[in-house]
């Protein structure tokens, strides 16, 4: 019997088979758990392609997190495929380049506001939308990138990810009377499309592998990937509010 026999999970954000949501939703199901997708707009071709590299071509679904008839319509469209939902995973990340990449002073309220919704106000609105789905508990992870530290060329997307930790944090406060476990995954640097959009990237993956005391390969998102799939299953049932490193240990060493 695989890790998630019988679940059934909603993934967010599949654009290419190398993303860590992708690996994601290939142990889900290779684990025995029947998966959905999620994409929206113009990414949504892109993804149901990607799809047909799955074990299992899952459905596509559309949702834009912040759009309030999508959210409102989520419920609905999950149900035309499966009666409930055991887990759902958030792998949305976005910031206008504007905001990145030595630019933090420069950054102005638009743009940030657009990073803080897209990329952690997005949590509170997919775990709000699912919840009823998930009527016998459940568990959402979302993926991270340690947010304790001023990273190089990071800038506003950092702040957004320590908004986004903290968002969970209080998610699980909120949800655990309804048995819905909320953990986040926080990965070193992969090269995925999400990383290569921003600016002096490689000023924030150079140096990882030799600082990482087991080593990192950032071509490989299926460590990050195995830890979602490990917070999905019910080999956590008493975890809630728990940041996981990925990173090969890195977060634990000092310069």
């Amino acid at each position: 019997m695989g890790l998630l026999e019988g679940k059934k999970i909603l993934v967010t954000g599949v654009l290419t088979d190398g993303s860590i949501a992708f690996h994601v939703a290939k142990l889900a199901q290779q684990e025995g758990a029947q998966v959905i997708l999620t994409s929206f707009g113009r990414q949504a071709r892109l993804t149901a392609a990607i799809a047909k590299r799955l074990p299992v071509t899952p459905e596509v679904l559309q949702l834009d997190v912040t759009n309030e008839d999508d959210l409102a319509q989520l419920e609905a469209r999950v149900l035309e495929h499966v009666d409930s939902l055991d887990g759902v995973v958030h792998s949305i990340g976005f910031a206008p380049q504007s905001v990145m990449g030595g630019n933090f002073l420069a950054g102005e309220w638009a743009d940030v506001a657009t990073a803080l919704e897209v990329s952690a106000f997005s949590l509170k609105s997919l775990a709000v939308a699912t919840k009823p789905l998930m009527r016998n508990g459940g568990s959402v992870v979302g993926l991270t990138f340690d947010a304790q530290f001023a990273w190089p060329v990071y800038d506003w997307m950092g702040v957004a990810k320590a908004a986004f930790e903290s968002t969970a944090r209080y998610l699980a406060r909120d949800l655990g009377p309804d048995k819905i476990r909320v953990n986040l995954v926080s990965a070193g640097p992969i090269r995925t499309t999400a990383a290569k959009s921003i600016p002096g990237f490689e000023q924030m993956e150079g140096s990882w592998p030799e600082r990482a005391p087991l080593g990192w390969d950032q071509t490989d998102p299926e460590p990050a990937a195995r830890a979602v799939a490990a917070l999905l299953s019910d080999w956590f049932p008493a975890t809630t509010a728990e940041i996981v490193h990925v990173d090969g240990g890195v977060h634990a060493m000092g310069q």
